[in-house]
């Protein structure tokens, strides 16, 4: 829990970049994904620049 804190909060901290983050790597905005815990798992995120906020979407982890 506290690491998916610290990274949406470092998440936030980029503003508008944030829409750059992650996969897909091809495209900027829309729903994206970010790796955590090592590989172990991953966030699914919408950085919304109008709202001027971060939106966890899913936690996923393979444990």
């Amino acid at each position: 829990m506290a690491e998916v804190e610290r990274l949406a909060v470092e998440l936030a901290a980029l503003g508008h970049d944030a829409v750059k983050v992650g996969r897909p790597i091809d495209r900027e905005g829309g729903l994206r994904e970010f790796d955590i815990l090592g590989g172990r798992g991953f966030i699914s995120f919408l950085a919304v620049p109008r709202h001027e906020c971060v939106y966890i979407c899913n936690i996923t982890w393979y444990g």
